[in-house]
């Protein structure tokens, strides 16, 4: 039994601790029967902790005065016996920490994402949903079943790395500076099982989130390519490139600097808006969300980067990998399954978590898109790949949105309003003009034909004179 001493400001630290997807924490009076269904929970999700020694929120508002542990270790073995009872046989690693100012020792549970459907002893099945553990349907256990049956590329061995490669990383380094409470970088990667502790083996996920260059250390592709080309056309040309970069680095890394590219990139790039030329056209909290997404979800099995193409009018984000488990197309803003789940757990505890608001992201960039008024991103699975699009086209009808720009604008051409609607066909947007002239409220820029021709607002009888 491990037990070490940790300071009273590493002890308020995870008395201030939001319970999460990832983290829970109970008073020292707690159940066996109560802990079954908070490991059971988190192993049938991704992973996380649990910290038996800390008061509630709700049953002691001062986080000074929550931590109550034991006065003993073997004060815990209720505890232990009750996780040791569970069949299947959960993951677990656990620590004593004892406080060095009131001596007192709590228990300190990490609990690693199952290979099966775990269950309490009771026989229930629960799963971790934010900051609850929710008992499943039948339905549910069924599809939890399913979901268990796909391995993960990150859980593989990197036998020709020593394991200074993470131990030693200067990326873990300094996630551990801002993590409480301190640890020992070993015994991080120890603990969230980021190598094989029979033989010290890192694997694959320890190197993707702390590997000084995981692309030279992987035996797959694991990077990121972004190209950006000067058109709007489905297939473009190679003449059509403009620049191409390729970005690497640890994921936390790897999403902060490919990010900031793909923002640089768009502000240079004018897109006709309800108000004239812009330059801001996408929210950047959807760019993020989309991105983080293929990150932290793609496959890492298949030898290829993520890449991202920006177009005149969209952006073209491709994950490598099939959605996993039971989520489908028709059920990714509903569905929660992590192919990655270290991956997802450890990059959640950074201080500015890329993916702090779990299970959400998808969801956050569609409802920015929609409060931009701009059509909601596209989902397609292609082939090995999952294909996100996020579109520069109103929500509006194209009708609407063209009288919307003349609201501010004098006259709009057909390559306006193809930029505006996201219309690729001329004779499309002719139509869509002619509509307008059939109603009255537009009219042909007089003395303006072929590929200067040009529409405007038809004047009231007031505006006439």
């Amino acid at each position: 039994m491990k037990e070490r001493q940790i300071s009273e400001a590493d002890a308020l630290v995870l008395c201030k601790r939001a319970e999460d997807h990832f983290f829970d924490r109970k008073a020292a009076a707690f159940s066996g029967q109560k802990l079954q269904k908070i490991v059971v929970a988190l192993a049938n999700a991704d992973g996380g902790e649990v910290v038996v020694g800390i008061a509630d929120d709700k049953d002691e508002p001062d986080p000074a005065k929550r931590w109550n542990g034991h006065a003993t270790a073997e004060d815990y073995n209720g505890l232990l016996q009750a996780l040791h009872t569970l069949n299947p046989s959960v993951d677990v690693r656990y620590e004593f920490l004892k406080h060095e100012t009131n001596g007192t020792i709590a228990l300190h549970i990490f609990v690693e994402r199952g290979a099966d459907v775990n269950k309490t002893s009771d026989g229930k099945v629960y799963q971790r949903s934010g900051a609850q553990s929710l008992p499943l349907t039948a339905e549910q256990i069924t599809e939890l079943g399913f979901a268990k049956g796909a391995r993960s590329y990150e859980n593989m061995k990197l036998p020709d790395l020593p394991p200074e490669q993470i131990a030693d990383a200067r990326e873990l380094a300094s996630f551990l500076a801002d993590y409480s409470p301190s640890t020992d970088p070993l015994d991080y990667a120890v603990n969230q099982h980021l190598m094989d502790i029979r033989d010290w083996t890192p694997l694959v996920a320890g190197i993707l989130l702390f590997g000084d260059n995981p692309s030279a250390m992987m035996p797959r592709k694991c990077g990121v390519r972004i190209s950006r080309y000067e058109t709007r056309e489905d297939d473009p040309e190679r003449e059509h490139l403009k620049e191409s970069y390729y970005i690497e680095g640890p994921a936390y890394r790897l999403i902060h600097a490919s990010v900031e590219k793909i923002i640089a990139i768009l502000s240079s790039i004018s897109m006709w808006g309800t108000e004239g030329s812009e330059k801001k056209g996408y929210p950047p909290e959807a760019i993020w969300e989309v991105f983080v997404n293929a990150i932290i979800h793609r496959d890492y099995s298949i030898s290829d980067d993520v890449h991202v193409t920006i177009f005149n009018d969209r952006i073209e984000i491709f994950s490598p990998g099939k959605l996993p488990g039971y989520v489908r197309v028709e059920n990714i803003l509903d569905a929660r399954f992590n192919r990655n789940s270290k991956l997802v757990r450890c990059l959640n505890r950074y201080r500015d978590a890329p993916n702090k608001d779990m299970g959400e992201g998808l969801n956050t960039a569609f409802q920015k898109m929609k409060e931009w008024k701009l059509k909601p991103p596209t989902i397609t699975e292609e082939g090995n790949y999952i294909k996100v699009v996020i579109r520069h086209a109103p929500l509006a009808l194209p009708t609407e949105a063209i009288m919307n720009f003349l609201d501010t604008e004098p006259e709009i051409t057909n390559k306006q309003a193809r930029g505006l609607t996201g219309i690729k066909s001329e004779n499309a947007v002719k139509k869509e003009f002619l509509k307008l002239q059939d109603e009255g409220v537009i009219e042909r820029v007089p003395g303006r034909g072929g590929g200067h021709a040009a529409w405007r607002k038809v004047k009231a009888p007031e505006d006439a004179s």
